[in-house]
């Protein structure tokens, strides 16, 4: 259901802030509102105006205001303050038109004394003043693509194209009829101008060429309006009618009746929320239907609270029979992918350095699985040098590791064939391919002095053996003969 709130008079402009919460500011009589989504009550009133205030306008950024007004001057505002930050002297007729460049640091403006004029924000100054149009300028547009280039509308039926580098018009387009608002695709290669009874779309880029004429509406179109991504364009118009276009087909999708005849029109950022302003002063606004809603009247009621909690203090006597909850075994990023064969990945989660320095034995696992299911060699091949180096400095420091030993030889061995290619491409590959021979060199080294030592204590304890053997067969020998003497003697 729409909400309908009543402004002091007829509303010529409503702009959303381009930031969250997207408030949007309503220029109506002498006043401009800001109104929160769903507030029917204005939370801010910008009302330093000494006559009627026009196109009330949000900067890129949300936090600046600027808006013209029946005396000719312009007005800038802080949305968080009351006063008006700069004033621009300039125009001699009312300003209906006040826009921002995408720089944010200037202003363009136009009047009812056929002129144009760039403001610059910091010094309050004019820039360039462009007096092309013979009759009223009444809308206008920046585009987002390019900070120089801005756009003007006017009843002498022509729109212009202005480059702030240049002190004359790039481009003009004839509409045929007084220029109401005109638009900008976001790209800005395509222009919208609404004017007459006709919505007419224009090829910028093609020097003002036109691709469609829309002649929809039965009265004069006063207002224009994009969605978020650009595939719906919507125009307002004194028939009491808002008209949604397909921007791929340019055909009506969608209308709105309204109760009187609409000068403004607006949609959020999001497309959640459309307000329309009227002549007669009422602002219209309309709620997208939440979907969630229609969900969770579906489900069915869950159970209360005490149904979960129910059971949980018993304590079990000595004939109960407990039946344990089985513990869901939780696997391991590198057994998943080994139980889903993916063997160059499951080496690269078991190199990563946390396992590699605190459980190398993990590292090593992995790596003869791999091998006993025959998809080692192709786990690690096709690495860069980085990968590469990573493998080769775990070898070098594992590999004497008795261990890890015979894994990593075999390991060694086939990165050795694998990369043998490309030996003396990279010096970090080749400094650690000798490293890995260093360890080896030294473990054999090694080796060799444990051989020669095992040696040596072999033939000592050899020597042991037959010299204990000796001393107990003469011990035995003197016992027998010492008690064979005794006997005589008795």
């Amino acid at each position: 259901t729409p909400v309908q709130i009543k402004e002091f008079g007829a509303v010529n402009k409503i702009d959303f802030s381009p930031v969250p919460p997207y408030n949007y500011a309503v220029t109506a009589s002498s006043r401009i509102h800001i109104y929160g989504r769903y507030s029917q009550e204005p939370i801010k009133t910008f009302s330093r105006f000494r006559d009627a205030a026009y196109c009330g306008t949000y900067r890129d950024d949300g936090r600046l205001l600027a808006a013209g007004s029946e005396d000719g001057s312009i007005s800038l505002f802080d949305v968080s303050g009351k006063a008006p930050l700069r004033q621009f002297e300039g125009h001699t007729k009312p300003v209906h038109l006040v826009g921002f460049l995408s720089d944010k640091y200037r202003i363009f403006s136009g009047s009812d004394d056929y002129s144009s004029k760039l403001w610059d924000i910091p010094s309050a100054t004019e820039i360039v003043s462009y007096s092309e149009h013979t009759d009223y300028v009444r809308c206008g547009c920046a585009s987002k693509v390019n900070a120089d280039v801005f756009i003007t509308g006017s009843y002498d039926h022509t729109v212009k194209l202005f480059d702030a580098r240049t002190k004359s018009s790039v481009m003009t387009i004839e509409h045929g009829h007084p220029v109401e608002s005109v638009l900008l695709f976001p790209s800005g290669g395509l222009l919208v101008s609404a004017g007459g009874r006709y919505v007419k779309v224009w090829d910028v880029l093609k020097g003002g060429q036109l691709l469609v004429s829309l002649k929809n509406h039965h009265k004069t179109v006063t207002c224009l309006c994009l969605n978020s991504s650009g595939q719906r364009l919507l125009s307002g118009s004194l028939d009491r009618h808002v008209k949604i276009y397909s921007t791929a087909s340019y055909k009506v999708v969608h209308s709105f009746n309204y109760a009187t005849s609409i000068l403004s029109l607006a949609l959020s950022p999001e497309d959640e929320t459309i307000v329309v302003g009227m002549t007669n002063g009422v602002l219209n606004v309309k709620h997208r239907k939440p979907e969630e809603k229609n969900e969770n009247s579906q489900k069915k009621r869950q159970p209360a609270y005490r149904t979960y909690v129910k059971g949980r203090s018993y304590m079990p006597k000595q004939e109960d029979f407990c039946v344990s909850k089985p513990v869901k075994r939780v696997l391991r990023k590198y057994d998943k992918l080994l139980r889903s064969f993916q063997s160059s990945k499951a080496l690269d989660a078991v190199l990563e350095p946390p396992i590699m320095l605190h459980t190398p034995e993990v590292t090593v696992a992995v790596m003869q699985e791999l091998h006993r299911r025959g998809t080692l060699r192709s786990a690690l091949a096709g690495r860069d040098e980085k990968q590469v180096n990573l493998l080769l400095t775990f070898v070098a420091r594992r590999v004497i590791e008795p261990r890890f030993t015979p894994v990593l030889v075999i390991v060694a061995d086939m990165i050795t064939d694998i990369y043998q290619p490309v030996v003396g491409q990279s010096a970090i590959v080749d400094k650690q391919f000798l490293k890995l021979q260093q360890a080896i060199g030294k473990e054999i080294d090694y080796q060799e002095e444990l051989l020669e030592v095992l040696g040596m204590m072999d033939t000592l304890f050899a020597t042991f053996t037959k010299k204990r053997d000796t001393c107990l067969e003469e011990n035995k020998s003197n016992g027998v003969t010492e008690i064979i003497e005794t006997n005589r003697n008795y």
